[in-house]
């Protein structure tokens, strides 16, 4: 029997690094041939859209679907179901709300294990929301941070994230009045915003020093959320998913404006595998949309930990609402 697995069932189950660990090794299998992974597939809804993602790992044994809507003046509800491949038996149905926020973070942490930077390191959090948080817990995952800064548009929503994340983290977090004074000669650089424009909000000008870009706020066609300079001049371009360079404005105009060669783009699976070096000096831009992938490896893991523990029957968290207030990113 399937069992339901809410969101506060899920909290503080599982800790960054265990999620960066799960999605290098699926990552690993997708190097391999072992996986499959969908492109997001969208219907909109007139009031709103759904938003399909479907992956396998004949590796690990399952795979996952996870379905989320975003409805406008309402929010964004996210339900992922997993399946075992050996008898396509349904094992559980998963609130995907708190999964989104860690695979996401978890996806850059991937990417930042893989670009060295000596000593303590300089991070600037563009957006304040849920996956700016983890975006920025990844980041001090892996690297010893020596000081970080954030922007959001909204001054006391910067003002609580400094103080609430450099408390949680134990590290210097000061809140910045532009998206240019927070990145100023910063070497790590995230991009999370819940921008909803073709303007980009960062500009590659600006990244003077940067040497890890990771933008992760945009996944739609018609926004931008970094210009093309911050793909033009980077050493190397680095994607969690193939279909990116359909499905993200920011990728889309990089191309057009032809300063995407095949030469210096690469996905995250071929940068895990060593099928690809990561240049030593340099820029390097990870851009991300979020995959089916990433969220069965984690799925698997809080079944894992939790599935013989949930009662079965009726969860009142099961599809949680994110309301648009509290939405950090455009919906993954």
């Amino acid at each position: 029997m399937a069992v339901m697995l809410g969101l506060a069932a899920m909290q503080g189950v599982m800790k960054m690094e265990e999620a960066i660990d799960l999605l290098e090794r699926a990552l690993s299998h997708e190097s391999a041939g072992s996986t499959v992974v969908s492109p997001k597939y969208v219907t909109e809804l007139g009031v709103g859209a759904m938003r399909v993602l479907v992956a396998a790992d004949t590796q690990a044994g399952y795979c996952a679907m996870k379905a989320y809507h975003t409805l406008k003046n309402v929010g964004t509800r996210y339900v992922i179901s997993l399946y075992r491949l050996s008898d396509g038996a349904l094992l559980a149905l998963l609130d995907g709300q708190l999964i989104t926020d860690m695979r996401t973070g978890a996806a850059s942490g991937v990417a930042a294990r893989k670009v060295a930077i000596k000593g303590e390191v300089s991070v600037a959090v563009i957006g304040s929301g849920n996956q700016a948080r983890t975006q920025l817990e990844s980041i001090a995952s892996v690297y010893k941070i020596g000081k970080a800064s954030v922007f959001s548009p909204t001054p006391a929503n910067r003002e609580r994230f400094a103080q609430e994340m450099g408390r949680k983290l134990g590290i210097p977090v000061s809140p910045a009045a532009s998206v240019k004074e927070a990145v100023h000669g910063r070497q790590v650089v995230i991009a999370a915003s819940s921008a909803r424009s073709a303007e980009p909000v960062l500009r590659g000008e600006w990244l003077e020093g940067c040497r890890l870009l990771c933008a992760v706020g945009n996944t739609r066609k018609q926004f931008a959320e970094v210009d093309v300079n911050c793909f033009g001049k980077a050493a190397l371009v680095i994607v969690d998913s193939v279909h990116a360079f359909k499905e993200a404005g920011d990728l889309l105009a990089a191309a057009d404006a032809g300063v995407l060669p095949e030469s210096r783009r690469t996905t995250l699976a071929q940068v895990v595998s060593g099928a690809t070096a990561v240049p030593a000096s340099g820029m390097v831009t990870f851009k991300s949309v979020g995959t089916a992938l990433q969220d069965l490896a984690l799925a698997v893991r809080y079944y894992e930990h939790l599935g013989d523990r949930e009662v079965q029957g009726v969860v009142d968290d099961l599809g949680s609402l994110r309301s648009p207030v509290r939405e950090t990113a455009l919906t993954r």
